[in-house]
């Protein structure tokens, strides 16, 4: 990872879904507090207009990153595989929305359902993990066709069993065993799972491409409890 800090800011701190309607409102706000990026959280595509999108991220001097939402019904870990076909479709469309806004990942926690948590069996999380590296394989193919790549995200464990650290999204990227994977770091799961800040951002190097941070309870940074210093010196280690 190069260490070239933008910062940006996520539509979810004031909407949801993000559509059309918003576009104008969201992203002269953004560009007014003087922020390089908007992190658009495309939950249902149907409702966006991506030349809209692009026409106002020239107009108010934006770049865009473009991340996911993951349902039940967009789970590829699931039993049916008809489900992982209806994630696949959602995936492209992100994808597609991705190549015309020039953004060079797809970034979220696209190998399962969020809020997908439970004790499980071994053999069932051994077959659930295997699903997730088989499908994204394939989403990391629909990326690379594309020119980009995919960012996946740890959660914490209320609202994720399958990856939940640093350590856990390495192993299944390895599993995965794609150019085009790689991660993405939410600093409100970090604080939750990672018991060493500096490690864990250590771990992921550079295959860290994206970082996202909030305070412990979600709140602006610099109101909670959150480590900042650890954050810097992680992040200027793999620098």
């Amino acid at each position: 990872m190069s260490l070239t800090v933008k910062f940006g800011v996520s539509t979810w701190l004031w909407t949801s879904p993000f559509q059309t309607s918003s576009i104008d409102e969201l992203f002269s706000k953004a560009s007014k507090m003087g922020y390089d990026y908007i992190e658009i959280a495309v939950e249902d595509p149907a409702i966006i207009d991506g030349e809209a999108v692009k026409a106002a991220l020239t107009q108010y001097n934006l770049k865009a990153i473009v991340c996911g939402a993951f349902g039940p019904t967009r789970d590829l870990t699931h039993e049916d595989p008809a489900i992982h076909q209806n994630c696949f479709k959602y995936i492209e469309a992100c994808l597609d929305f991705c190549a015309l806004w020039d953004t060079k990942f797809f970034a979220g926690p696209m190998y399962s359902a969020v809020g997908k948590a439970r004790m499980v069996f071994p053999e069932q999380r051994k077959q659930e993990w295997q699903l997730a590296v088989e499908n994204l394989r394939i989403v990391c193919e629909m990326a690379a066709s594309r020119g980009l790549e995919i960012a996946l995200e740890p959660l914490n464990r209320f609202e994720s069993d399958l990856v939940n650290t640093a350590a856990d999204v390495l192993r299944l990227i390895r599993d995965i065993n794609h150019p085009a994977a790689k991660i993405i770091l939410d600093g409100f799961h970090m604080n939750i799972e990672e018991p060493d800040i500096v490690a864990a951002i250590k771990l992921a190097g550079d295959l860290l491409i994206h970082v996202q941070v909030s305070e412990n309870y979600r709140g602006t940074p610099g109101t909670g409890q959150t480590n900042w210093a650890a954050y810097k010196e992680g992040l200027e280690a793999i620098n």
